[in-house]
């Protein structure tokens, strides 16, 4: 499969501001892993929730205030993140650019928990 990123069509996020996703490589086509692509519009942010799944993250552009259990710091292109399950996260975006990343999580049942 190749496709252009053109091509997905993204839905607003339940939860947060300003935050949009798009899977591209879905448990259709692969049978591990699942990649996904974020986008929180500048202004935007995603509330301290909790994932039933690991997420390693690579960061395509922007930059985010990123809270990961205790732990904060900034984000920006070129970062490379590592979010264990059920350790709560969330992101705040910082400056005028839209914060945009990649996220690979294991082709299993999600479950989210919107802790604020």
């Amino acid at each position: 499969m190749i496709k252009n990123i053109k091509e997905f069509e993204f839905t607003p996020l339940p939860a947060g501001v300003g935050g949009s996703m798009s899977v591209l490589i879905g448990d259709d086509k692969a049978p591990n892993f699942m990649m996904r692509k974020f986008i929180l519009k500048s202004n935007g942010f995603m509330p301290l929730h909790t994932n039933s799944v690991e997420h390693e993250q690579y960061v395509l552009s922007g930059s985010a205030k990123v809270v990961i259990g205790d732990e904060v710091k900034i984000a920006s292109k070129g970062d490379v993140i590592f979010i264990p399950a059920g350790i709560p996260h969330s992101y705040e975006v910082e400056g005028e650019e839209d914060y945009e990343f990649l996220c690979l999580v294991p082709n299993e049942e999600d479950e989210i928990k919107i802790l604020s």
